[in-house]
């Protein structure tokens, strides 16, 4: 169940938001205003611009899937700064992401999942991704949406939820 409900939505959702990320290209070349600008744009003064929150985001789905999985992550070392930076970092979690099986998965519900920061708590696999891991790494794509939307990039909830598997 943990690969169903993990692997393939982080792959639908980055994806999502490299294709937004390409909307907010489109927005700044038409409107004739830096990239930059947006990259570093923020919702709040204390809350973090729209590329650390790109980074958070593919940080939490690769390393949620490490932990449950014990396959190493890909290393990001947080010095992106352009646009192609950023959705190349996406295009590499995604590409991790793809190399996984159900099978990969198997005993992940019950490990111990802990971090520094948790003083020596723990989570069960199973609380730690669907109460630590989705959550977050839904807050960092939602925030990423909500800074670009805010920013009048031209996105509505069809580019944020993606392609839907529709039936007849």
């Amino acid at each position: 169940m943990l690969y169903e409900i993990t692997v393939p939505q982080f792959i639908k959702m980055l994806k999502n938001l490299n294709a937004i990320l390409g909307k907010a290209a489109t927005h700044a070349e038409t409107k004739k205003f830096d990239m930059q600008v947006l990259l570093n744009s923020r919702l709040a003064p204390d809350q973090f611009p729209l590329i650390r929150q790109i980074q958070i985001a593919t940080d939490v789905a690769k390393l949620c899937v490490s932990r449950l999985t014990g396959i190493e992550a890909p290393v990001h070392d947080d010095k992106e700064t352009t646009l192609l930076e950023l959705t190349s970092r996406v295009d590499s979690v995604v590409q991790y992401l793809n190399k996984f099986a159900a099978k990969d998965f198997e005993g992940a519900e019950a490990k111990k999942i802990s971090q520094p920061r948790w003083e020596g708590k723990y989570l069960t696999g199973h609380e730690f991704a669907l109460q630590h891991a989705i959550p977050n790494m839904y807050f960092h794509i939602t925030t990423a949406y909500s800074i670009l939307r805010h920013n009048g990039v031209e996105i509505g909830k069809k580019d944020y939820l993606g392609e839907m598997p529709y039936k007849k």
